[in-house]
């Protein structure tokens, strides 16, 4: 069954302006994956608040787990599917929120090639080949695609994105953020993601050469990124808590920072996005922006296990 949304560009346009009150159209979204907290948050926003008119979740994969049952309770859903795709037939849209980035190319093709609107919740993928085939579907099906950290929408990395305009030409981004390589979600994908798409946010353009040192509890991964010198920190959790997400940048005559920080509405910018997605049908990252932080991360991976 083709979507009614199915209508992306092989080559979709630039990024689209996010507002804070996407349309109102009728979308029955699905879900998958929803052992992510960020799920709770999603059907409070469409469900219980009804913050995006009649566009709500109608449907979750996984079963009648008793976290399931629990969701379907408190957002009033239509009911609950075994397997993915399962949501087939019942739904115009999908969000894929598995933690482990692993699942997502099998979760997300299968409605990419149906023409369905997807948004796969950070990391897109734990490699740049699934992260490429999920874009290919896309583009291959004119589907609808996008996929990014919820740290790259929040107000503090839009304010640090305005400063580096006024600062001139850019000349380093850094980055930081926990990151745990051996997390049974995906290793350094898990996390990682976060501070690596921030700066690739802020320095766009083709990834060159990634290098890797570790240094202590702390990996540091740098390379030239459209001229830009982009260092991210991925500095190990402890036990007696992490360090926050931090941005930099140097421009060519002056520099910006600031902690970046995830308020208790932190979902909702992506989730947006997403929503102006489906309603103007303009994806609010370029496909090609969406493989490069799994371009930047298979480095880091590689680098890890090399030592």
């Amino acid at each position: 069954m083709r979507s009614k949304w199915c209508s992306a560009s092989t080559n979709p346009p630039g990024p689209v302006v996010r507002s804070s009150s996407p349309g109102e159209t009728d979308v029955r979204i699905g879900i998958i994956g929803t052992e992510n907290s960020h799920v709770d948050h999603i059907i409070d926003y469409l469900n219980v608040e009804r913050r995006a008119g009649e566009t709500r979740v109608v449907a979750l994969c996984g079963g009648a787990s008793e976290r399931n049952e629990k969701l379907r309770v408190i957002g009033q859903l239509e009911r609950l599917v075994d397997a993915p795709t399962d949501l087939l037939g019942l739904v115009d849209a999908v969000i894929i929120t598995d933690r482990h980035g692993g699942l997502h190319r099998d979760h997300a093709v299968p409605f990419l090639a149906e023409g369905l609107p997807v948004f796969v919740d950070k990391p897109l993928a734990c490699s740049e080949a699934d992260a490429r085939a999920i874009v290919a579907a896309a583009r291959e099906h004119d589907a609808l695609l996008t996929s990014s950290s919820a740290v790259r929408w929040v107000p503090d990395t839009d304010a640090l994105a305005e400063q580096a305009v006024s600062l001139g030409a850019p000349q380093t981004v850094i980055t930081t953020g926990p990151a745990d390589p051996g997390s049974e979600y995906g290793g350094i994908y898990f996390y990682g993601i976060h501070p690596v798409d921030v700066a690739l946010r802020l320095a766009p353009g083709a990834v060159g050469e990634v290098s890797v040192e570790q240094f202590a509890d702390t990996i540091v991964a740098g390379a030239d990124v459209g001229g830009v010198r982009v260092v991210v920190q991925f500095v190990r959790p402890s036990s007696d808590g992490r360090v926050p997400f931090h941005g930099l940048v140097v421009g060519r005559h002056g520099l910006a920072a600031r902690e970046l920080i995830l308020g208790p509405s932190y979902v909702e910018p992506g989730l947006r996005a997403f929503l102006e997605m489906v309603e103007t049908r303009r994806p609010p990252i370029d496909y090609d922006d969406l493989v490069r932080p799994m371009q930047f991360l298979d480095a880091v991976v590689e680098a890890i296990r090399s030592h």
